[in-house]
């Protein structure tokens, strides 16, 4: 099977790609929309996630791995909620921000343009390849 590609959106304030690089794994955890969810549960361990700080950053920051796929959120009182593993990999050389984003003619379709409040959402392998151009990786 071929590795599949992701964003995550996380504002800086609830958790920082700094934390996240210092701690070197987190469970992904506290989805309560639908599509993310359903996201979340197509992740396979070795697929590549790009993380995205929101909100106040507006910029991809870095890449991080799913280690671990889809298990019941330990956060989660109700329903069927599930989490998975990341683990950091790196950051990139320099932020993509949204503008640049936006502005790109090869990212027009990023889901991230189209439903920019989902917070676990697919990318292409051309986006993933695109992001990582801009960053200079």
């Amino acid at each position: 099977m071929t590795n599949q590609y992701w964003l995550v959106k996380q504002e800086p304030s609830a958790y920082a790609w700094e934390t996240f690089l210092r701690d070197g794994r987190t469970s992904w955890d506290g989805v309560r929309n639908f599509q993310a969810r359903n996201n979340l549960r197509a992740m396979r361990a070795g697929d590549q996630v790009l993380f995205y700080a929101s909100v106040t950053t507006k910029a991809v920051q870095g890449i991080a791995r799913v280690v671990r796929a889809a298990f019941p959120d330990p956060t989660a009182d109700d329903g069927d909620w599930v989490s998975v593993e990341l683990q950091a990999v790196k950051s990139l050389p320099e932020p993509v921000f949204l503008d640049a984003i936006k502005g790109d003619p090869a990212l027009r379709e990023m889901v991230l343009l189209k439903n920019s409040r989902l917070s676990v959402q697919p990318v292409t392998p051309a986006e993933f390849q695109r992001i990582l151009k801009l960053a200079g990786a």
